[in-house]
């Protein structure tokens, strides 16, 4: 298992995009992704760092591994 990158809100937001998620609406800091085809949706903080608990469950519930994460970094 590879190490859980450190990464802010923003970094997270465009990894996400690169793997086919798309920006739906942003309330406060918060931006919500979604993926045609998907039954759920992300919410991502715009922190400067993402926690590691937050920013793993995100990676999992958008159906990515880390090592897939990475590379789209």
């Amino acid at each position: 298992m590879s190490r859980l990158p450190v990464c802010s809100g923003a970094k997270a937001i465009r990894a996400f995009e690169r793997a086919g998620w798309n920006r739906d609406r942003q309330k406060g800091d918060h931006v919500i992704l979604f993926k045609p085809g998907a039954v759920i949706v992300l919410t991502v903080p715009l922190h400067k760092e993402l926690a590691k608990g937050t920013l793993r469950r995100l990676i999992r519930d958008s159906g990515m591994t880390v090592e897939e994460f990475h590379s789209k970094l």
